[in-house]
């Protein structure tokens, strides 16, 4: 979602209210208004800007369209707001409901760019593509008739082509490994589901792990189905991953919450000045209400993330742990428009339990709201928590003693620091190739690599390759020479990070997760911590 406005959106609207002050400072010496068409007398009150708007259009020296004026109007007037009241123009409003909604309107296909083309890294299970026999690897050329391969096609534009209304048809002609000849597909789009529960798996015998990437109407269904699988493996501690979530629907985190709370008790509220008091309380009904809990958030942790997380701290249900998140406390409503725009417009502020807003200021401006990470980062909030520093007016003290604190996110139990003990020089030149190294390999090495079923036998399979040397040689093909200090320093998490990308390739996120998990600090330190 962007929230950066060009100068021109910003300005206009000003520019427009000049024109009027300097058109009735003229009209001194112009002729009277008897003189002028009726309607230039503007009215005071709610009809000033249609007002403003009919003279426009009646007036102008040039010709000018009225909704392009409204469209860039709306924008400007939202930024006097706050920074989360927005406007989603209608051929924005669909894409921008698919996150929330958990589903579009598509042909079933995660891709990738490799060297110009298309190619499939996965089908989603039961989408269209996946039911015709498209198979990852599989490299689409033409779509629609068009040639696609070799065109420098840009990632939004490929999903433009691919995505459309339900029961349309689209036209692909595919190549795949081991076929001298294009393999035509008419594949008629469907509903594809966007998940929400990147994965859930067993850390060991006792301790499961859920990572939820954002709130959709589709997440508490998928967290259970999660839940109760990993309960079914002997769960007794569970790891709840809330990292980089940005928030969406505020029901499916107080769904979850419910999950881990007692009968009565506050899971969070919201209040605004023309929206009454409103609370969300525990039903007692929980899947998880006794076992050990653990929540992971970082700096990208917002809104529905640090309502669950505030509630489980505040309730002193189980351990926060990570580093302070975003501070978003306030509820938005989405209002629609007739011509397919939409709004959501800022109705009131959330609570945590013991009373506290984490919405953090933005009374300084939108550029320095949105860029207080990047303050944190500059003055080492990363790498020592001893750097943050609250008002003691916005104390506030949990039924079990712990101080927790409001006015900018929330503050983890156990700070855990950004980790950059594998970064070297030489690593920051290859990083961007990781992942374009463990695609080629993939490519290269499919027909083998898709006989492990279980990230574990891949991995030990991935072991027994000389994955680092081929890298170095690769990222010499790209104008980085070996360098023998960096890989003392980096070696180890390029080829993790290399082991990792390959089995998502192969078996997704079930394959990325376990590997990637052993260079993953805040999850070890967390895993320590349910073990002591």
């Amino acid at each position: 979602m962007n929230y950066n406005n060009t100068k021109r959106t910003i300005f206009l609207p000003v520019l427009l209210a000049l024109a009027l002050a300097i058109g009735i400072f003229m009209g001194k010496y112009l002729p009277s208004e008897n003189n002028l068409p009726h309607n230039s007398h503007i009215r005071s009150g709610n009809d000033k800007l249609n007002s403003i708007l009919n003279i426009i259009e009646s007036n102008y020296v040039d010709s000018v369209n009225r909704n392009d004026l409204v469209e860039t109007a709306i924008p400007a007037m939202l930024r006097k707001l706050d920074p989360h009241s927005i406007y989603i123009p209608a051929k924005d409003l669909a894409r921008a409901n698919e996150p929330l909604q958990g589903n579009f309107d598509g042909i079933g296909i995660s891709f990738t760019m490799l060297t110009d083309t298309i190619m499939l890294i996965s089908t989603i299970p039961g989408g269209p593509s996946e039911k015709l026999g498209l198979l990852p690897g599989d490299k689409i050329l033409y779509v629609n008739d068009s040639l696609v391969a070799g065109k420098h096609i840009s990632d939004e534009k490929v999903m433009g082509m691919l995505k459309g209304p339900r029961g349309t048809v689209v036209k692909i002609k595919i190549l795949r490994s081991g076929q001298k000849e294009l393999l035509p597909f008419e594949i008629t789009r469907d509903k594809i589901p966007i998940y929400s529960v990147d994965v859930d798996y067993m850390i060991n015998n006792n301790t499961g792990y859920i990572k939820v990437n954002n709130f959709a109407m589709t997440t508490f269904d998928e967290f259970m189905k999660g839940l109760r699988e990993l309960k079914s493996k002997g769960m007794t501690d569970l790891i709840l991953d809330l990292r980089g979530n940005s928030g969406g629907v505020m029901d499916a985190a107080i769904e979850i919450a419910n999950q881990f709370l007692q009968e009565g008790q506050l899971i969070v509220y919201t209040k605004g000045r023309a929206q009454p008091r409103s609370e969300a309380r525990a039903t007692g009904k929980g899947e998880f209400e006794t076992g050990k809990l653990v929540v992971l958030i970082d700096e990208w942790s917002a809104s529905a993330s640090e309502i669950l997380a505030g509630a489980i701290q505040d309730n002193d249900r189980g351990t926060i742990i990570g580093r302070r998140s975003f501070g978003k406390g306030l509820v938005q409503e989405p209002v629609s428009f007739a011509d397919g725009s939409g709004m959501r417009l800022t109705i009131a502020r959330y609570y945590t339990p013991t009373g506290r807003s984490i919405q953090k200021p933005y009374n300084n401006g939108f550029d320095e709201y949105f860029d207080d990470l990047h303050e944190r980062f500059a003055r080492g909030e990363f790498e020592v928590s001893d750097s943050i520093h609250f008002s003691d007016s916005l104390k506030f003290t949990t039924p079990g003693g712990r101080t927790v604190y409001g006015g900018g996110g929330i503050m983890p139990d156990k700070f855990v620091p950004v980790d950059t003990s594998g970064v070297s020089p030489y690593f920051g030149k290859v990083r961007s190739s990781v992942y374009k190294f463990a695609m080629k390999y993939t490519e290269n090495n499919r027909e083998i690599l898709k006989k492990y079923t279980e990230p574990g036998e891949l991995e030990k399979f991935l072991d027994k390759q000389p994955l680092l040397d081929q890298f170095v040689q690769y990222a010499e093909t790209t104008g980085v020479k070996k360098d023998a200090a960096g890989l003392k320093i980096s070696g180890k998490i390029i080829h993790i990070q290399l082991k990792a990308y390959i089995a998502r390739n192969i078996l997704d996120n079930k394959g990325f997760y376990p590997i990637w998990e052993s260079i993953d600090t805040t999850l070890l330190y967390a895993i320590d911590y349910l073990k002591k």
